[in-house]
């Protein structure tokens, strides 16, 4: 994502590993800046993840309601997960659609990728959009409680503006999905 030029703006003179767990690592890199002072950055490792706008042939799209424990809350998301280390994420955006959704795609279209948090993550998600969707079965991991819901994307955008959908990936997502149907 950086050109070479860039890659130096920041050298790292020393990195302490904070933390590391399942889903992300937490390091505290000491660099230096262009002007000589140093500085840290505190940096969350992800591996990386994918999200899935899955169009039914009916025009509806399947979002996921979950339980968050970091927001305190359900949030209505579109179905997303994280990479398995050397998973593609096509294969891992078809994955995530079976576990959460019980939805196989035989049409998938990536539509963007983004980080999520660049001020202080590396995670960057890859966005596809699903469609020719056939059922199948369901296979949630262990810790997840999610229900599926139905709904069109006139319905979704009011949402995205009075705070129902609050979920950065699923905004991006559909507001992309909308512009392209523009």
């Amino acid at each position: 994502m950086t050109t070479p030029d860039q890659a130096d703006l920041e050298p790292t003179l020393h990195t302490e590993r904070i933390y590391e767990g399942r889903i992300i690592n937490l390091r505290v890199d000491t660099i230096a800046m262009p002007s000589g002072r140093e500085s840290k950055r505190e940096i969350v490792e992800h591996q990386g993840a994918v999200c899935v706008v899955p169009i039914l042939d009916d025009g509806r799209i399947a979002l996921v309601r979950q339980y968050r424990k970091a927001t305190g809350g359900e949030l209505l998301e579109i179905p997303a997960g994280g990479l398995e280390i050397g998973e593609k994420p096509e294969d891992a955006a078809r994955r995530e659609l079976i576990e959460e959704c019980g939805l196989e795609a035989h049409t998938l279209t990536k539509i963007f990728q983004c980080f999520l948090a660049p001020g202080y993550s590396t995670e960057l998600i890859y966005c596809y959009i699903a469609e020719h969707l056939t059922a199948t079965d369901t296979n949630p991991d262990e810790d997840e409680i999610v229900a599926t819901e139905l709904y069109t994307l006139d319905e979704l955008l009011p949402m995205i503006d009075d705070g129902r959908i609050v979920d950065a990936k699923t905004i991006a997502a559909l507001l992309a999905l909308y512009r392209r149907r523009q």
